[in-house]
């Protein structure tokens, strides 16, 4: 197997007052996946995910309110040939007035019940999910 490109992004798991998990899907993609996107050349991961999140969501936030959730690896979803290498960062924000942007399409609260409905990023099925509800 040939090895795989790596794509390095900041990404957050967003929980909101009823437990639910918002995701999102970009324009022209089937996937819904955590918000956040990569990490530019002499950016940290924090910087990166405060970047990403007010261009593509209009969500304002500060370093102290990313609690940093560990390091995941998983294929790309909209990138063949392709992995993500992930920074996870969870943020515990109540009443956030989500506003798609950008590259944005769709976004969802997801709770447990709608996770086979739904088509989920490799990392967000994989790691993600397991994370916020374990079994």
């Amino acid at each position: 197997m040939p090895e795989l490109n790596t794509i390095h992004i900041a990404a957050a798991i967003i929980m909101d007052e009823e437990d639910r998990l918002l995701l999102v899907r970009k324009r022209g993609t089937a996937f819904y996946m955590q918000p956040g996107g990569k990490i530019e050349q002499g950016e940290d991961a924090q910087s990166a995910l405060i970047r990403e999140l007010k261009e593509e969501l209009n969500l304002e936030f500060i370093n102290e309110e990313l609690t940093p959730v560990g390091e995941f690896t998983e294929v790309a979803a909209n990138e063949p040939d392709h992995q993500v290498h992930a920074c996870m960062f969870s943020i515990k924000k109540c009443m956030l007035k989500v506003q798609p942007a950008a590259e944005i399409e769709e976004f969802i609260w997801l709770t447990p019940s709608d996770i086979t409905s739904r088509q989920l990023a490799p990392l967000t099925a994989n790691k993600i999910i397991p994370h916020v509800w374990p079994l």
